[in-house]
């Protein structure tokens, strides 16, 4: 095999090999079309539907009402657990769900700090029993209709990752253009737990086409993502 690759390359057997002149490379530029600023959100719906995702628009928290119980429909009485994300309690989430007769769990550590063993065990179960989890993001990227998700403001991140519905609510700020914003954005968070953060990136529902090449949603995570911008 080595000496096919040395004849294709013209070497003789212990010929050091030369680099390559990058020089003569064409200049790569942009790789992706820039989005406009007034698109953003456009576009990352558009390519959160071309991904199996479903977008979604409120102003209000009887809109947020009726479209969880349209999203959760049956499954409803499995109940929903939540990150602790501070939009969620902003909303008022947690009030929702409860006048909504849905058993609602969220996560247990109100700050950075860990919560207990019993009370992480319990809420470890729940997420792999309930119907949904509902988080927040850190940044919604346009460019390839992704949430990212971080354990920074999340808590645990078994609530986006095992319920086999993800519900995120985002706003119009967070939504951003490029990975680079992504990244030059999680590097510029702080806090004592922000070096051992973990880092989600969801682009569209869980799936896999392993077996006979025939498409199975939810096999690895949420086979709905649901996004749900509050303006």
């Amino acid at each position: 095999m080595l000496q096919k690759i040395r004849q294709a390359l013209s070497l003789t057997p212990g010929q050091p090999s030369q680099p390559a002149d990058l020089s003569t490379l064409p200049e790569l530029g942009q790789v992706l079309a820039p989005i406009s600023p007034d698109e953003l959100v456009t576009h990352f719906e558009g390519e959160l539907l071309k991904v199996g995702g479903c977008a979604y628009r409120v102003q209000n928290q009887s809109e947020i009402s009726g479209l969880l119980l349209k999203i959760l429909g049956d499954t409803r009485q499995a109940g929903v657990v939540l990150s602790r994300n501070s939009l969620l309690a902003k909303l008022g989430l947690a009030e929702i769900l409860e006048s909504a007769g849905i058993p609602a769990l969220a996560w247990p550590g109100a700050s950075a700090e860990d919560p207990g063993a019993e009370q992480s065990t319990n809420y470890r179960e729940r997420c792999f029993s309930a119907a949904a989890g509902l988080t927040g993001v850190d940044f919604a990227l346009a460019e390839s209709g992704s949430l990212v998700l971080t354990s920074l403001t999340e808590g645990s991140q078994l609530s986006s990752l095992a319920p086999p519905i993800h519900i995120a609510f985002y706003l119009r700020r967070q939504v951003v253009e490029s990975l680079e914003e992504v990244l030059a954005g999680v590097s510029a968070q702080d806090g004592a737990t922000a070096s051992g953060r973990s880092i989600v990136l969801v682009t569209g529902t869980s799936r896999t086409a392993d077996i006979e090449q025939i498409l199975i949603r939810g096999v690895h995570g949420p086979r709905e993502v649901h996004a749900i911008l509050v303006d």
